[in-house]
């Protein structure tokens, strides 16, 4: 396993042109660290809602988490984790179906973590493989309870950096750095997981294990929430209480779609049976939510019906390329599968990009 290290730049490394001088909009977010500590503070809350500036960067983190550690930390500084550092996992199995990478990002002062898993990278093809992986596989997650089915290929691809990913949260838990294991002025008080497409399925999974395992609670009870973008299904029905809409992981779970992304309504029913849980938010292109509106979906989104979905899902992503066919209409795209979609149509109207500017 590849295990890689990141400190983010410095602002002024990052505004070279501007020291000394008021920089309107950037960072992104000033107070940061701070409403992640806010947002989710109340669990009991009643009905979970996602929290807009939290669900933004946690979608921008997830976009850029297709990129190394050192960009993650950047982009993360950019929107208000000033000296923010980032630990890199990464295994890599052809002949296992493996190739998986995970980032955990810790804010200065430690109190705030964030764990993103790589999507399916798109010119990868054990990464592809892995999504085809769909062979159930049972799991007990609980000791004399029902096993559950879980999809094979990401319940191996979670495993494969679970451990060192534990063991660095628990170092976390300990008020270290995760860059250079110095005690911090806070020990971890947030964890938030998040990931786009196979990333997200990857995330909800850990969050998953997390909440069964009596080993994992001090974690567990850290956990504030999931937050997945274009995430595909990850287990068969029956899942677990504490996957209902009120149930523990249930309430922390926030699934974003954005307009006719196919990759939600994965595996296909010839695939057999799967189901989301959490709460379900279908997104819009960019200026259709006013602030702080992200509506809930009544139902959680289904799995495609007819294999032949697919090769239109993608036939609608060059449709959208061409002004000539733009007006036609899809069941399912793949276009809006692309994480640069999710970061733009949750950007608030009164926020910079995720570049400052």
């Amino acid at each position: 396993m590849d295990i890689e290290k990141f400190l983010a730049p410095t602002y002024e490394e990052l505004r070279p042109f501007r020291e000394g001088q008021a920089d309107p909009g950037f960072p992104v977010y000033p107070d940061l660290v701070e409403r992640f500590l806010a947002a989710h503070a109340r669990p009991g809350e009643a009905p979970p809602r996602p929290d807009r500036e939290v669900a933004h960067a946690l979608a921008v983190c997830a976009g850029y988490g297709y990129a190394g550690g050192g960009t993650v930390a950047t982009m993360m500084a950019r929107l208000g984790l000033k000296a923010a550092s980032c630990i890199t996992f990464s295994e890599v199995v052809d002949a296992m179906l493996i190739c998986t990478t995970a980032h955990l990002v810790q804010s200065r002062c430690g109190r705030l973590a964030i764990l993103c898993y790589r999507g399916t990278e798109p010119l990868n093809l054990i990464s592809w493989l892995t999504d085809a992986d769909v062979h159930p596989e049972k799991v007990v997650l609980r000791p004399g309870q029902r096993p559950v089915t879980i999809h094979a290929g990401f319940h191996r691809n979670v495993r494969a950096t679970r451990f060192e990913v534990a063991r660095a949260l628990r170092a976390a838990l300990l008020g270290l750095s995760l860059y250079d294991g110095h005690r911090l002025s806070h020990p971890l008080e947030a964890l938030y997981l998040t990931g786009h497409s196979q990333g997200g399925a990857l995330a909800a999974l850990f969050a998953l294990m997390a909440e069964t395992s009596s080993a994992y609670r001090p974690l567990a009870d850290k956990l504030r929430a999931v937050y997945t973008f274009g995430q595909p299904m990850i287990a068969c029905p029956p899942l677990p209480g504490l996957c209902d809409p009120d149930g523990e992981l249930g309430r922390k779970t926030f699934r974003f779609i954005y307009e006719k992304d196919v990759v939600p309504a994965l595996p296909p029913t010839a695939s057999g049976r799967f189901q989301h849980f959490g709460h379900e938010h279908r997104l819009r292109r960019t200026g259709a939510h006013p602030a702080g509106d992200l509506p809930q979906n009544g139902r959680a989104t289904r799995q495609v019906g007819s294999l032949i979905e697919l090769p239109l899902a993608a036939s609608a992503f060059f449709g959208d390329q061409m002004k000539w066919f733009r007006h036609l209409s899809f069941c399912y795209s793949l276009d809006d599968h692309f994480p640069h979609h999710y970061i733009q149509a949750l950007q608030p109207a009164d926020r910079a990009s995720e570049f400052g500017d």
